[in-house]
């Protein structure tokens, strides 16, 4: 009998090895997150796998890359320190083989800034309309959305960095951008519509025009973002609730945990392409800033991650994916 115990345990050992060699199956690592943090006046894209991290530590292991508009030589011009005031919006895209970051803050400054080496590819200061949200759209051009200021504008960004030159909308408290690769339409969330809009026009003459017009089904829409474990989906956040929009049925559509995730001031939502794990911000009680957290909610797997004296507004999984 000890005998054939230990043959077992021989060939237990080496199905196990060669499992390792064949590389055997794990649990996929969940993706990196990004958050707009209005404390520090930074973008900071953090190791979702560790619990809390601390805003004003430059030796966190746990904060793996950083960006502000604050002392950046490249644009003074754009005046960051009134500017770059509020941080409000942060995406990762990838355009030609390069990847990039897209910000907005309330101050007015748009910018898309290279992947990991900062470069700035195209900024400007949009006003004082409340910039909200920002598109990369295919052909190099940035579309950015203002809620005060009641537009969305296609910037004929493919032409220079510091291209003014745009096409524009009216849009009732514009707040949320995406880009859609299905239907290839650049959709926008106001205070009470969802709108489709066509990019057109030459690429230093933009041009965008409404070609479908959706009502919510309640009002105040804030954040739109692809619902990427169902491409065709949006997720679309109301002052009271969270949404996904079926592009295809043209319908607002249930989906699983509806239940759980949609409550009132959600100010961001998205789920990993890696897991399915979903991720929302809504406004900490008792925060000294009324819109902003330190800690960000997870969903299927539960859990939480707390970012140390930040103030948060919104945060995404760091994925280029559009859905």
């Amino acid at each position: 009998m000890a005998a054939v115990l230990a043959v077992l345990l021989i060939l237990a050992a080496t199905g196990a090895a060669q499992a390792r060699e064949r590389g055997a199956p794990r649990a996929p690592s969940s993706s990196p997150i990004v958050a707009a943090d209005q404390t520090t006046r930074s973008v900071l894209v953090l190791d979702s796998s560790r619990s809390r991290w601390d805003a004003e530590d430059d030796d966190d292991p746990g904060v793996l890359w950083s960006w502000s508009a604050d002392r950046r030589a490249g644009l003074a011009d754009l005046d960051p320190g009134t500017s770059w005031s509020n941080p409000s919006e942060v995406k990762f895209r990838s355009l030609g083989g390069k990847r990039y970051l897209l910000a907005t803050a309330s101050g007015g400054l748009a910018a898309v800034v290279g992947y990991p080496g900062r470069e700035v590819y195209w900024a400007t200061d949009t006003g004082r309309g409340n910039a909200h949200s920002i598109e990369l759209l295919p052909d190099g051009n940035v579309a950015v959305a203002a809620s005060t200021g009641g537009f969305v504008r296609l910037y004929a960004a493919a032409t220079g960095s510091r291209a003014t030159r745009h096409a524009q909308v009216p849009l009732a408290g514009a707040h949320g951008v995406h880009w859609d690769p299905r239907t290839r339409l650049l959709w926008a969330v106001g205070s009470r519509q969802l709108v489709a809009l066509e990019a057109g026009g030459e690429e230093d003459d933009p041009t965008l025009t409404v070609v479908r017009r959706v009502t919510l089904p309640t009002r105040n829409g804030h954040d739109l973002a692809p619902v990427l474990a169902s491409p065709g989906r949006l997720w679309v956040t109301t002052g009271s609730a969270v949404y996904q929009y079926s592009t295809a049925e043209q319908a607002f559509v249930p989906y699983a945990l509806q239940s759980r995730v949609s409550a009132p001031g959600i100010k961001s939502v998205g789920d990993d392409p890696r897991t399915g794990q979903v991720l929302v911000t809504r406004p900490e009680p008792g925060h000294a800033c009324s819109w902003c957290t330190t800690t960000l909610v997870l969903y299927q797997p539960d859990g939480a991650r707390t970012l140390l004296r930040g103030g948060i507004y919104k945060a995404r999984w760091w994925t280029t994916a559009r859905g």
